[in-house]
């Protein structure tokens, strides 16, 4: 197939998936966007090896747009099998489309993709940082919940394959209000396997508002446990993200920036979902890390999915700050005690 092929087929798909938009009265609402993107073969810069502590890399790519609106990508979510995404930027959009793989499954780059503003209660889009600092995203059935930052808030969605257009629905937030610092409050949402011991509940994490032991808020809501606990806080480490694994443990995704000379760093733990219930303080092994020698940039939104041999996957995307000395990724892996594929 040409190039030229290709963008008609691309284009093509876009106006097709608009057209569908069309007919729930919400063509004005998402645009059709082109991504580009750039295949990422290896996870380590200087090594061969696929194995990073429990996790096997398989593959991942940068991507980019003319579009000035493609920045700041704070949280993603999978779905129908790694097919579709659903994500949000910290300057307040929807980013949505499919995930395009090769024959091994290896992410390529981005299909049908579209943009379109979060809108407020109010049904208008969110204007200026402070209201639309979108860090968390979580899809539980038929509804989708979105966590904010500096103006500390959690809105609530429906249809979680187009939720754009829809005006939002304000919950109680489940921390302490005057437990959320400035530009560090909640950074995580996500929701519990209905057959875990969380049975079905969603929880939500600080990214930096400790308590005066340096430990970590977070709490359980819309659950029968419902209650703050807390994380044990690493100083160089601030949470950026966390998905649950199919059995329930929680895998937190960390991030540590500590200048110029320092370097950037992410690592990702693996809390058992029987530690956590109110009044809880949780801790568990660290499960990957990676440093700039390894292709990582601003890690923010981590997402476990299923493939199609039974095998748990880990897709992280990271936010470019709309920075041109930074990079959007999105890198996949794959939890190494998966179970063999079924012949």
């Amino acid at each position: 197939m040409t190039a030229r092929s290709q963008g008609r087929g691309r284009v093509l798909a876009s106006l097709v998936l608009l057209a569908a938009l069309s007919t729930s009265g919400l063509a004005t609402a998402a645009e059709s966007i082109d991504v580009s993107s750039k295949p990422i073969a290896r996870f380590g810069k200087d090594s061969a090896s696929g194995r990073y502590g429990d996790l096997d890399f398989v593959g991942g790519f940068e991507f980019w747009s003319r579009d000035g609106r493609l920045k700041g990508v704070s949280a993603i979510r999978l779905q129908g099998g790694g097919e579709r995404f659903l994500s949000v930027t910290d300057t307040g959009n929807w980013f949505a489309g499919r995930i395009e793989r090769d024959a091994a499954g290896r992410p390529t780059g981005f299909g049908d993709a579209v943009i379109a503003p979060l809108l407020g209660p109010d049904g208008q889009p969110m204007r200026g940082k402070i209201a639309a600092d979108a860090e968390s995203l979580s899809i539980d059935g038929d509804r989708v919940f979105v966590g904010f930052e500096r103006d500390h808030r959690i809105y609530v969605y429906e249809n979680p394959r187009a939720p754009f257009g829809e005006a939002a629905r304000e919950i109680p937030l489940p921390l302490p209000r005057h437990e959320l610092r400035t530009n560090r409050g909640i950074e995580t949402i996500a929701t519990a396997p209905a057959t875990s011991p969380l049975a079905g509940a969603r929880i939500a994490i600080a990214e930096r508002s400790i308590d005066t032991h340096g430990n970590l808020f977070a709490a359980i809501f819309d659950g029968a446990r419902n209650g703050v606990f807390k994380i044990r806080k690493d100083a160089d480490w601030d949470a950026s993200d966390g998905a649950f694994l199919p059995g329930g443990d929680l895998l937190l995704l960390e991030r540590r920036y500590q200048g110029f000379l320092g370097g950037l760093g992410i690592r990702i733990r693996r809390i058992a979902g029987t530690s956590i219930r109110p009044g809880a303080l949780v801790d568990g092994p660290v499960i990957m890390e990676a440093d700039l020698s390894n292709e990582i940039d601003n890690m923010e939104g981590l997402d476990v999915w299923i493939d199609a041999e039974g095998g748990t996957r880990l897709t992280l995307v990271s936010d470019d700050n709309g920075s041109i000395f930074q990079r959007n990724l999105l890198l996949e892996f794959r939890l190494a005690d998966r179970p063999a594929p079924i012949n």
